[in-house]
């Protein structure tokens, strides 16, 4: 079985940032770190929103935590009411939805179709909010599909939210340095400054240095957010290993030469995984402008009879399919609120891509369609 439903590079972490990590713990940094970050760390996190993102934090406005995730509960925690609002543009990391329902908010998914580019718009944001409202809920690149906000989108949304002042923006950038085609990125913060007391900028270092495992990610915020996210943290977790601090430290203040390898590399991955889908019957990809996922089209497969009979439904039943007859694990639009789509991560080797790949023609190749031979099935 080829497993493409994870979303983890392939590479190795940078030997500089190991080395870093072996230093620190031959050193003795191995007992309790603060709750909120090392002064080591929270400084880099500093050094790079300003050095990357042009965006001025201080060392209260910053939290280190036990990944992106974290960071993302514990302003959900910290702010949510039961029954506040909470808008995710559709489609959305599932765990998003998982997060608020936990907490007593409510969420209220976006339909944000492909051919907005699976972006949500003004016109779709003023639409969802309402008096309940307290989230904006944003991932640039987004994960399952790879979205690119273009500057004047992105101000096109700070433009409505600038009209309700009890409504906050988490914008989770994890992806920032998995861009293709030349295209640069920018915070939402940094094109929305006016909305920046009302924005926690949301990172870490799993995508772009391939440290997954290290489990470190960051926020930037204002300072009564981060101080009540801080609190929050301290009764759940407390910090982070002070070891995989000092890696990530290592990783902000390093050279970024590796990042940029591993970026050309999963922008070639996405161009093999567009160019086969391009020559499979019954399926769609718009190339994705960042990250390493494709969200693929399955709506002609939608009615489709596999050859014992069996009747495709929707996109689980898909990747139903896709497992069964090619060993190919993917996982269902339905997951991420917006069907009928399958992704798969492009994380892995160009070697495994091509496999998997021609695994799935193979796959869809067995199912008899309407379209293909003019008759009703």
């Amino acid at each position: 079985m080829i497993d493409l439903g994870l979303g983890e590079p392939d590479f190795d972490t940078p030997n500089h940032i190991i080395e870093a990590a072996h230093t620190a713990a031959k050193a003795g940094e191995t007992r309790y770190p603060p709750t909120d970050g090392t002064a080591r760390l929270k400084a880099a996190v500093v050094t790079k929103f300003a050095r990357e993102n042009s965006l001025s934090y201080g060392i209260n406005q910053v939290i280190v935590s036990n990944g992106a995730k974290q960071v993302i509960f514990n302003a959900m925690m910290a702010t949510l009411e039961a029954g506040d609002e909470v808008i995710l543009p559709a489609p959305y990391f599932g765990q998003y939805k998982d997060i608020v329902l936990i907490l007593g908010g409510v969420p209220i998914a976006v339909q944000c179709p492909a051919k907005d580019g699976f972006r949500l718009t003004a016109e779709g944001l003023r639409g969802a909010i309402t008096e309940k409202t307290r989230w904006v809920l944003l991932n640039l690149p987004s994960n399952p599909a790879g979205a690119v906000y273009s500057d004047e989108d992105l101000s096109s949304l700070g433009a409505v939210l600038a009209d309700h002042s009890r409504v906050m923006t988490l914008s989770d950038e994890i992806y920032e340095h998995i861009l293709f085609d030349g295209r640069q990125f920018k915070s939402f913060a940094a094109a929305c400054p006016h909305l920046k007391d009302r924005i926690l900028t949301v990172n870490g270092v799993s995508k772009a240095y391939a440290m997954t495992g290290w489990r470190i990610g960051y926020g930037g915020g204002h300072p009564d957010l981060i101080a009540a996210m801080a609190k929050v943290q301290s009764q759940i977790s407390s910090g982070a290993c002070t070891i995989a601090q000092a890696a990530a430290a290592a990783a902000l203040e390093g050279p970024q030469d590796e990042v940029r390898r591993f970026c050309k590399a999963f922008e070639a991955r996405r161009d093999l995984v567009v160019a086969k889908v391009a020559g499979i019957d019954g399926l769609t990809l718009e190339p994705p402008g960042g990250a390493f996922y494709a969200f693929i089209g399955c709506d002609a497969l939608i009615g489709a009879k596999t050859p014992e009979g069996a009747v495709i439904k929707d996109d689980a039943d898909v990747t139903a399919w896709l497992l069964k007859a090619g060993g190919i694990a993917a996982v269902p639009g339905s997951a991420y609120e917006l069907s009928p789509f399958f992704r798969i991560s492009t994380a892995a080797s160009e070697a495994v891509l091509d496999q998997a790949m021609e695994r799935i023609a193979t796959a869809v190749a067995q199912l008899e369609r309407a379209k293909q031979t003019g008759e009703p099935l």
